[in-house]
Order: C-alpha cells, then structure tokens, then sequence
C-alpha cells in the first residue's frame, strides 16, 4: 500500500482559490499512490482564527468539489484534511473530508478535542462526538485531527473498532514540534499501529508551521519524516506488518482498562 503525504504550506497572500487549484494539482501528481493526505485546515490556516467565519463552507462547497475531482482524476483514496465547516442551524466544525477513488466523499469526521482552552478554535467552533473509522480495501483508517493527538482514549476506541492505521492531519506549531514527533510515535506503538500525520509548513495566524510530517509504522520505527518546508513523502507500508506486530508481541490483549466502541 502507498501512502503520499502533502505537507502544504498555507501563505496568507496566497487567494484561497488559488490554494485549491494548488492543493488539487499535487493529489492528481499523487496518481500511483493509494491513498493521499492533506493537512489540517490548509484552505484558510489552523491559526487563522479571524478568518474562520468567512471562509466556512458546506460538505459540498468549493473546496470539497475541488478535492473530489481529484480524487477520481488521481484514482486514489484521498483524505482532503479538514475545512471549516458551516453546518445550517449549527455551530462551525473542524471536518475532515475522505474521498474514494470514484471522487465519492464517503467519509466525514468533526474534530473532538478543539485546541485553543478559552480562545480560538475552543469556543469558535463546536466538538465532534463520534470516532470515525474508514475502510479501504487494504487496512481500516482511524481518523483524529491535530489536537486529537494529545488523547490516547480517542486511539484505543479507534483500535477497538478495528483500526489498523491512523491519519492525522495537522496544523501543529513550530514551536512544539518535539510534542509533534513524541506523540506519534506514541501512539504507534501503544495501539501497535501505523501513524500518518501530516503537518502544514509555512506561517499563518502569525504562528510559524513545524511541517515534519512524519510516518511511523507499528513499532514506533519512523519510515518516513519531512523538514519543515512544503514536501511529498511516499511510503510504501504493509499492512499486514500490524497483524504480524500484534500476534508476536500481544501487549492489547493484555488491556484491563478497555473503552466502550460504541457509536464508531
């Protein structure tokens, strides 16, 4: 299975159109690849909380059609980060968008855990409550987002309803870039598992991107690891290394402490 992940820069003078058509030109340069990824908020920048109500959109505003046509022009799976969402007769959300190959959104996840305790996108936007799960015809996807990466429940309920490999968009910060490197391969090797965190480059909101995208397979080896500017990895992963991982050294069977799977 090959996984590309697009660590994208967000420049504030860069037209927001513009950004799609940029975004959308280097999935469909992905075209070989399995499965595709994008980082957290890159259509107006994790940080750019001013602009967040301006430029909210629907599951089927510009940037969702956009990332469909090139899912299906590249034929891949494409998990399009996250955009801020306008949900009619509700708060604004912090959704990512999975697309198959057909360019079908099939998938959609609220982020849980907003960052910013009693500023930014903690009170603009509302929580999602649902862990989300997406299977490909390879492995089964747990999907979080950015912040997400700081609570390893959320990774245990994702493992329990059979996630193989996590994808996790990003908008995480130079400044704690360590945290960024630690926590995904923490969770790698807690859950046994494949992590894909895909981090934005650049500076937005005034707060400069760490970018060091990073892939990091069942046993915590990093695979794969970005500097801090824009940049493509491509990896090859196998997806049966995490069954093999899990029967050689069976540490999740030994969980007394399990979370409930209920609603994933």
């Amino acid at each position: 299975m090959r996984a590309s992940l697009i660590q994208f820069g967000v420049d504030p003078e860069e037209p927001v159109d513009a950004r799609r058509e940029r975004a959308a030109r280097l999935v469909r340069e992905q075209r070989g690849s399995d499965l595709v990824v994008l980082p957290e908020l890159w259509p107006v920048g994790a940080f750019a909380y001013e602009s967040f109500a301006a430029e909210a959109e629907p599951l089927d505003g510009p940037t969702a059609d956009a990332m469909a046509r090139a899912a299906r022009d590249a034929g891949v799976w494409l998990h399009a980060g996250s955009i801020v969402e306008r949900d009619p007769g509700g708060p604004l959300y912090n959704t990512s968008l999975v697309f198959s190959p057909s360019g079908d959104l099939v998938h959609t996840y609220r982020k849980i855990h907003r960052f910013g305790f009693d500023k930014g996108e903690a009170v603009l936007m509302g929580a999602g409550t649902e862990p989300v799960t997406v299977r490909l015809p390879q492995t089964t996807l747990g999907l979080a987002t950015c912040y997400d990466l700081r609570f390893p429940e959320l990774f245990r309920a994702l493992v329990d309803a059979g996630a193989q490999l996590f994808v996790v968009p990003a908008g995480w910060p130079a400044r704690r870039r360590e945290h960024w490197t630690l926590l995904a391969r923490a969770r790698a090797v807690e859950n046994q598992a494949y992590v894909l965190a895909c981090d934005t480059a650049g500076t937005h909101g005034g707060v400069e991107q760490a970018g060091h995208s990073i892939v990091v397979d069942p046993w915590g080896e990093v695979l794969a690891e970005a500097g801090p500017g824009e940049e493509i990895l491509t990896v090859d992963l196998d997806p049966a290394r995490v069954t093999k991982t899990r029967e050689e050294f069976p540490a999740l069977k030994d969980r007394v402490l399990k979370s409930s799977p209920s609603g994933v």
